[in-house]
């Protein structure tokens, strides 16, 4: 981890500790999607101090396989107390239960990349005090989420400026039995193609060198510690920096309430650095 993560999260637990209070506000709309002619629930957590006058930063938070939008402040609920510390938006969407955040050609019920980094950031940088460029927009996970986070941030590159996993599925091809995946995209002997392409440890080749911030972390009790590994392993290999780490843990709350202390220090080391916008937003 590098100093200055590390510097975040020692100002971070010493400000939790010294403070009771938690004011942030959250709500929970149903946005319309018309890629589905649905509306979808989602958690939007503002930090204490909001002004409609500023321009915040957003970090998109999604939810794993079965779960829903509003597991993490539910399960992780200090995440509203990093929103004020750290001023800036968390917004939570409904993924489905097993939709992987895929828009599946020809099922209505399943435009979720659509709807995740077009209609849902439209609506939020329309209707909240958001700066709306990449440089202020990042996106994470876990485990389906995180695989959905790493997909959407490499096919968006202009969308998203971080983006980053904790225990994500970010190689499916080892897991063809398992959570729908099957259902969505068909079985990988029928579809292998599919499975090929729609698995984040084949998408590396897609970043653009120093296009994306990257936070990636995995237990080393989960069951997608080597996937994620793996992916380390290739970052490294195309020269795509980023930061990754390991601990003891596996794929549960208590890991992923932990994890998400770390991940919002990264992003709000990124959202607060001195960045060249004009090269950032080519």
């Amino acid at each position: 981890m590098n100093k200055s993560i590390k510097y975040w999260l020692i100002s971070l637990i010493f400000v939790l500790i010294c403070s009771g209070i938690q004011a942030a506000t959250v709500d929970t709309l149903s946005i319309e999607s018309k890629s589905m002619s649905k509306g979808i629930k989602t958690v939007i957590v503002l930090p204490d101090k909001y002004d409609k006058a500023a321009q915040y930063p957003v970090l998109y938070l999604l939810h794993g396989y079965s779960g829903r939008y509003d597991n993490w402040v539910n399960n992780a609920p200090e995440i509203k107390k990093l929103v004020d510390i750290y001023n800036y938006i968390v917004v939570c969407p409904d993924g489905g239960f097993d939709s992987w955040y895929w828009d599946i050609v020809g099922d209505k019920n399943y435009q979720y990349d659509t709807f995740v980094s077009q209609e849902l950031v439209h609506y939020i940088d329309t209707h909240y005090a958001t700066k709306k460029d990449r440089s202020a927009r990042a996106i994470t996970g876990l485990s389906m989420g995180g695989h959905g986070a790493m997909t959407l941030a490499i096919n968006h590159q202009a969308t998203y400026g971080a983006a980053g996993s904790t225990s994500g599925g970010l190689d499916i091809r080892p897991f063809p039995m398992n959570w729908n995946i099957r259902n969505r995209i068909g079985t990988y002997s029928s579809q292998p193609m599919e499975w090929e392409a729609k698995s984040v440890i084949n998408l590396i080749h897609l970043l653009e060198p120093n296009r994306l911030e990257l936070i990636i972390d995995c237990g080393k009790e989960d069951f997608f510690y080597k996937v994620n590994l793996a992916i380390h392993d290739k970052l490294d290999y195309h020269n795509i920096a980023h930061t990754f780490m390991t601990r003891s843990g596996a794929h549960n709350w208590d890991y992923w309430s932990k994890s998400i202390v770390y991940q919002m220090a990264f992003f709000n080391e990124f959202f607060t650095k001195k960045v060249d916008f004009k090269k950032i937003n080519k």
